[in-house]
């Protein structure tokens, strides 16, 4: 059995959380030994698509006029589409009807979580669909002496100040103005949101946000894995302010880095997540507040060990398993 993962718009992807879960996948496929290929010209027996663009459509349409498997992946759903852009509230409902028709492409879908799953089977698709979790690489995202050090040298930040931070696109739906508007609440803290996008797509009013935020506030924008695992090692708290995800890959690799993690409380981390026992959840901007000064000032101790259980869960060599088990069965082997 070869598996073709299709990777033709990986760079159109390459900086979002798809970009990085086909990273993860080809080192989960080498981690467990399975034949794959990134050239959609080789031999194969099924392909693996990630990318809801054309040319993943028209890909899978060929493989199967070939007599090849596909199996999609559906790591996007209408409700983690809103609040994203310009006018994709408005756009939600038709971005659901390509959605469907990606995803009924495939002999066998896979979603990274059992909440997505939940939602795409609302969706009414004609195909199976299996959980496998995005996984994380735990060998590289841990943590390194004078990671501290480096980061606040990096980002000029100041020594006396404990830092927060969060990963994402600077989008509503991620948080981008709740964090925003902590910043201003907490002066006395250091705040850093890596990630970036045209600001021509976002709306107006996350761009004046944006505009107005405060000193101690840094947009250093996108920055590599290898940057990013410093600045989760490094700094003293990351906040996922995140209203809708379907996994939440960033989520995981500041679990793997053993970070001091606080998360939104919304439906998709009510299973594996509970408050104050393997991580901290918070409501609005009070509680956020109040949770990120108790956290940072030692009144609630670190559950840093025991969420790194989660991380151990979702290793990639687990990943790579799962994927296994999902070729075997649409291939009847």
């Amino acid at each position: 059995m070869k598996v073709l993962l299709y990777t033709k718009d990986y760079d159109k992807v390459k900086q979002s959380g798809v970009g990085k879960a086909i990273d993860h996948q080809i080192k989960a496929l080498e981690t467990v030994g399975c034949d794959y290929t990134l050239d959609e010209n080789d031999s194969y027996d099924l392909v693996h698509i990630n990318t809801i663009l054309p040319n993943s459509v028209t890909f899978a349409d060929k493989a199967k006029k070939d007599g090849k498997k596909v199996i999609y992946h559906a790591h996007s759903t209408k409700e983690d589409f809103k609040d994203s852009f310009i006018l994709s509230n408005q756009i939600a409902p038709a971005f659901k009807v390509w959605l469907t028709y990606c995803y009924n492409k495939g002999d066998l879908i896979i979603t990274p979580s059992e909440y997505s799953k939940r939602i795409l089977e609302s969706y009414k698709l004609k195909k199976d669909i299996e959980v496998v979790s995005n996984g994380i690489d735990l060998d590289f995202w841990k943590q390194k002496e004078n990671d501290r050090e480096n980061f606040y040298n990096k980002y000029g930040l100041d020594k006396k100040k404990k830092t927060i931070i969060s990963v994402g696109l600077p989008i509503k739906r991620k948080g981008i103005d709740d964090f925003i508007a902590l910043a201003k609440r907490m002066p006395e803290y250091e705040f850093i949101w890596f990630g970036e996008l045209n600001p021509s797509i976002i709306p107006p009013e996350i761009n004046k946000d944006i505009d107005t935020a405060p000193a101690n506030l840094h947009f250093p924008g996108y920055i590599n894995s290898d940057d990013l695992r410093e600045a989760y090692c490094g700094s003293d708290l990351y906040v996922f302010l995140t209203h809708e995800e379907t996994e939440g890959i960033v989520l995981l690799e500041a679990l793997a880095c053993k970070a001091d993690i606080l998360i939104r409380d919304i439906e998709i981390f009510e299973d594996e997540y509970e408050d104050g026992v393997n991580i901290y959840k918070a409501d609005g901007i009070l509680d956020f507040e109040k949770k990120i000064r108790q956290i940072l000032e030692g009144e609630l101790k670190s559950l840093s060990e025991v969420a790194y259980k989660i991380a151990e869960e979702k290793s990639i060599e687990n990943t790579g398993k799962k994927l296994v088990a999902c070729y075997k069965k649409v291939m009847n082997l």
